[in-house]
């Protein structure tokens, strides 16, 4: 008898615990989220970072509170992430630095971009663009690529730190370039601007929201843009392939992203709320101020992408090795 009655206490609970889960997915979200942010704050992915949690706040009518945990080309904050409850109240920006070009170029990367998260999807994507200190005297990408060719391994490109896609976009133009500049790592896109702005060093390929305004404000020269075409935000200025660097391609997309076993109900919950902020015009108007363009993809979608993007830049990190 005793027996029975403990079956039957051990079904009520697991019965118990089903519609538990269940209802409290249905809940969700009924208290604040923390977005990590894993670069410094003032960078691109901070920017894009902010306009997506404040949106999504007034969309699930909870806060959603950004928390910037740089580091290591955004990969400290997301390797922190990994070990959050897969509850849905704690989610990251995901990017092609810290899920793609972060596990493929830095031996410390303990996390598999792959299996360690859910992806929720894409909120926007923006260029790469080509500046440097007013007081270099380039006027053109040929101009400092002449600088550097008559003065080699003089020049310094900075980057949003250590195998970050900044990183990486100064070497793919390394390459393909065929000239010499030394390698000097930050701890975000703000710092980086900042400290081409203070002639640290001389050229930076910074991702379009981190130097817009200071670009616009005079403080730093565009010289050329990474995508195949020009950005609407600075239309003067000439793709980096249009300059000469033939083959030249260099882009950021930004995403949501969460750890891996986060419920099915939670996932689609923010992916809903995601696309709905990614489709508002007010969001569109705020990431295109800040240079940036609002994609929508869904999580099967967003997971192929950055499966497909690991092939890419494998390919290229390997040639560069060679």
């Amino acid at each position: 008898m005793k027996r029975i009655n403990s079956i039957h206490a051990f079904g009520a609970a697991l019965v118990f615990g089903l519609f538990g889960a269940q209802a409290a997915n249905a809940q969700y979200p009924d208290r604040q989220i923390s977005m990590i942010v894993p670069f410094s704050a003032g960078g691109s992915t901070d920017i894009v970072g902010r306009i997506a949690s404040q949106a999504l706040s007034q969309r699930l009518g909870v806060p959603v509170i950004v928390d910037n945990r740089g580091g290591a080309g955004g990969t400290v904050g997301t390797q922190a992430v990994v070990g959050m409850p897969p509850n849905g109240y704690a989610i990251t920006v995901s990017t092609t630095s810290t899920h793609v070009v972060g596990p493929l170029t830095n031996p410390t990367v303990r996390y598999n971009p792959m299996k360690d998260f859910v992806h929720i999807g894409l909120i926007a994507e923006t260029p790469y663009v080509m500046v440097v200190n007013t007081k270099l005297g380039a006027k053109t990408v040929q101009d400092v690529i002449d600088m550097a060719k008559k003065n080699p391994g003089k020049l310094n490109f900075g980057s949003a730190g250590q195998g970050s896609t900044t990183h990486l976009a100064g070497l793919m133009f390394l390459a393909a370039t065929g000239v010499k500049m030394e390698h000097i790592p930050y701890a975000g896109n703000a710092e980086a601007t900042t400290a081409v702005m203070g002639d640290e060093v001389q050229v930076l390929f910074g991702s379009m929201p981190a130097v817009l305004a200071q670009i616009k404000a005079g403080s730093i020269l565009a010289l050329g843009v990474g995508t195949l075409k020009r950005s609407p935000e600075l239309p003067s200025v000439p793709t980096i392939q249009e300059a000469g660097v033939k083959g030249y391609q260099a882009s950021l997309w930004l995403g949501v992203s969460a750890p891996a076993k986060t419920p099915k109900a939670v996932v689609d919950r923010l992916s809903k709320a995601l696309s709905e902020i990614t489709a508002d015009p007010k969001v569109i108007k705020q990431l295109g101020s800040n240079g940036a363009v609002a994609s929508q993809m869904s999580p099967a979608e967003f997971k192929r992408l950055i499966g497909s993007e690991l092939k890419v830049y494998g390919k290229i990190v390997a040639d560069m090795k060679k």
